[in-house]
């Protein structure tokens, strides 16, 4: 049956044009179920095209918060983890550590993160985020998941690795600081305190904490 060539091509240009309805629906789900949040490389792993993303974006006024990282502007931010999509190479620690493991009554002004050693952190210290080195064989010692505030899944230290970077940081930072959390962290169901001993030697910090121990214990 003849069909002429302009109906084929309307017919080529509707399927087209229903795929990328398709993806523009298959972003926003991704956008939903990310807590506001969408990342090129999120997108691109489920087969989308960054031109694709671009035209999200642009046709949804997405906010670009890095490069390749995306924000509704009507949800909330969520700093953490946007720093953790910035940075994939470091974990979060220290005092936001402190504040992940609900060990702290302040929520602090800056991020911290620890990286390997050799790590160029000029791009985070710009931006005020804190950040620490230790050798690769200790990088990812305690490494765990934790949710933030917002429901999103970061990573960050048990708290026995935290307890033992803020005594190795101590120079850095307020003394009251690690003495509270320790305090905090004596009255918590969830301890395990040989973790804390052996990261403690491995840390070279056993002398320092071991003495708090047996006065809070």
């Amino acid at each position: 049956m003849y069909c002429p060539l302009y109906i084929y091509a309307n017919f080529g240009y509707y399927i087209s044009e229903v795929a990328a309805m398709e993806k523009q629906e298959q972003l926003r789900k991704m956008v939903n179920n990310n807590g506001g949040v969408l990342y090129t490389a999120m997108a691109t792993a489920e087969g989308i095209s960054r031109p694709t993303v671009a035209d999200f974006v642009r046709r949804n006024g997405l906010l670009t918060v890095h490069r390749g990282i995306y924000c509704d502007p009507n949800a909330w931010t969520d700093e953490l983890y946007i720093l953790q999509l910035r940075c994939p190479k470091t974990i979060l620690s220290h005092e936001t550590a402190l504040y992940l493991h609900d060990m702290t009554d302040r929520e602090p002004l800056e991020a911290s993160v620890t990286a390997k050693t050799g790590y160029n952190p000029s791009h985070l210290t710009r931006d005020g985020v804190k950040v620490f080195t230790v050798k690769a064989s200790l990088f990812e010692l305690g490494k765990i998941e934790a949710k933030t505030a917002y429901g999103h899944t970061v990573f960050t230290y048990d708290m026995e690795r935290t307890i033992c970077d803020l005594v190795r940081s101590r120079s850095s930072m307020d003394a009251q600081v690690y003495q509270d959390a320790l305090k905090q962290y004596v009255k918590r169901k969830d301890k395990n305190l040989h973790h804390l001993i052996s990261y403690a030697r491995l840390f070279h910090v056993e002398k320092i904490i071991m003495p708090y121990l047996e006065v809070l214990l």
